[in-house]
């Protein structure tokens, strides 16, 4: 399992094993402490999560958002989970 986060530095979404404590951006070098950002979605593995993440940028760049609400949050743990149901 995966955790989909966003350093709190350069605002980039990362994500980390869900075990992790720490985790260093690779955009910007700053130290995420996992406790104390925002969780966006739990994902089933590395390759889900990538996806995720490189789907969140896109979003996020053509709205011109600088995040997402609670209801966009809402919003995509349905649709991932609706996926991840129809894979199986």
């Amino acid at each position: 399992m995966y955790l989909v986060i966003r350093c709190p530095g350069c605002k980039t979404f990362n994500y980390v094993d869900r075990y992790q404590r720490w985790r260093l951006c690779p955009i910007c070098g700053e130290v995420i402490n996992v406790e104390r950002v925002p969780i966006y979605l739990d994902a089933d593995d590395f390759q889900d999560a990538e996806q995720v993440v490189d789907q969140l940028e896109s979003y996020l760049h053509r709205t011109g958002k600088a995040d997402l609400n609670e209801e966009e949050i809402r919003q995509l743990r349905a649709e991932y989970a609706r996926w991840v149901k129809s894979r199986l």
